[in-house]
């Protein structure tokens, strides 16, 4: 192949700065998450605990969800059979887009294969439909969001993380009668930070422009009911968007949309990403749909409150240990190394000798020198397996040289 030399010199450049991502074939057990068996080529499995999934809640592992998904297997099959607009829709895809408005006490929902997709077609359809749009994007928004907004071909401004000043100074430097939209996240999912979101609805409220936010490491997780911080916030109906996923906080896979119906309905009859693609499983959207159902019950209120629970207390435990918490105020607990190669080292020490896994976090998806470990804890996962874990990163900690706190 004439031009093979510039694949490997790629995957050459990626491996020598530490970047060059291993998946681990992990074998989850049914109803023991967060244990689970990492799996080698040599056939050989050891037991682990995760550390790393956004499968937040556990809620992939939920008896009454994989009874939902048995019951829509044996009542329609395994695929849809078409996309949503040719024989692809069932009456999963249409509970579970009723189920997602009234959630988010929007008018209409929109499902799509995932939440990257969800983004991506979203942003990208909005343009055409408003062609003089521009869209003002948080430096910290998710890849999906970028690429969307790029493919636009809209005119767009980058401001600084949570900076409502920022923002302002683009917006006021701006035509006036041009449409807008400000697109920003609840949750950041590296550094586990909120957004100001009643600070960035008044600012659109004073300039006329569209909100749309992403929730996908907020659903299921904040509100009375599980709708996000938004919810949590009495936030939900001053934002005109609301961008989520299934495959977190609810345990499955998909993503969606909510908002006003003409606006959901316009880009439903628009965006290639939904017309062109086979719709979610049928099974997916039953086990989604069980999900979130039952989140918004006492026993989801119950799981987030442990939920919480569990994450102040792994923080604490880190503080405690003069492990170098960056600070979050979520459930996102990230540990900074700030070296890729030791950051990996760090992993892989962590899984080979000690069953423990979490995943390093290096650059493109976080800047270089802020590399880290991310550690999402469950209601799941207990004080013993904390204990654990602190004691094999002590132990690492000081083999590799790396830096405590103060």
């Amino acid at each position: 192949m004439r031009h093979l030399q510039a694949f490997e010199d790629a995957l050459n450049s990626i491996k020598s700065e530490g970047r060059y991502r291993v998946f681990i074939d992990l074998k989850r057990h049914r109803g023991e998450f967060p244990r689970a068996a990492a799996r080698y080529e040599d056939g050989r499995e050891q037991d682990v605990i995760v550390w790393c999934s956004n499968d937040y809640l556990g809620m992939g592992q939920d008896n009454d969800v994989l009874d939902g998904m048995h019951e829509a297997i044996d009542s329609f099959g395994a695929g849809s059979g078409g996309t949503r607009n040719i024989s692809g829709t069932t009456r999963y895809h249409v509970d579970l887009e009723k189920e997602l408005a009234d959630l988010h006490g929007k008018e209409a929902a929109l499902l799509f294969t995932s939440g990257y997709v969800s983004n991506e077609a979203t942003l990208s359809t909005i343009a055409k439909i408003l062609p003089d749009v521009i869209i003002y994007s948080d430096a910290l928004n998710h890849a999906s969001m970028i690429e969307g907004i790029r493919r636009s071909s809209c005119a767009r401004r980058v401001f600084r993380h949570n900076d409502v000043a920022h923002l302002r100074s683009l917006i006021e430097n701006d035509p006036a009668d041009a449409p807008k939209l400000i697109a920003f996240e609840s949750v950041y999912s590296m550094d586990g930070d909120v957004a100001p979101i009643e600070e960035i609805c008044d600012l659109a409220d004073e300039f006329g422009a569209l909100t749309y936010i992403d929730e996908v490491h907020a659903v299921g997780l904040y509100g009375e009911e599980g709708g996000g911080v938004t919810e949590r916030d009495s936030l939900a109906h001053r934002i005109d968007i609301i961008e989520g996923t299934l495959a977190k906080g609810f345990g499955v896979m998909g993503g969606y949309i909510t908002g006003k119906t003409a606006v959901i309905d316009a880009i439903r009859s628009m965006a290639p990403g939904f017309i062109f693609t086979t719709s979610t499983c049928p099974v997916l959207a039953a086990g989604a749909l069980t999900s979130i159902r039952k989140l918004r019950t006492d026993d989801g209120r119950d799981l987030r409150r442990r939920h919480q629970a569990a994450a102040a207390m792994l923080k604490q435990k880190f503080k405690d240990a003069n492990l170098p918490l960056m600070e979050s105020e979520t459930h996102i607990v990230p540990l900074l190394v700030a070296d890729p190669e030791r950051c990996k080292a760090l992993s892989d020490t962590l899984l080979h000798d000690f069953g423990i896994y979490v995943q390093p976090i290096n650059y493109p998806t976080v800047p270089k020198g802020t590399e880290r470990l991310r550690f999402t804890p469950s209601p799941n996962h207990t004080e013993e397996m904390m204990d654990e874990l602190v004691s094999a990163l002590l132990a690492i900690w000081a083999q590799l040289g790396l830096e405590r706190a103060s």
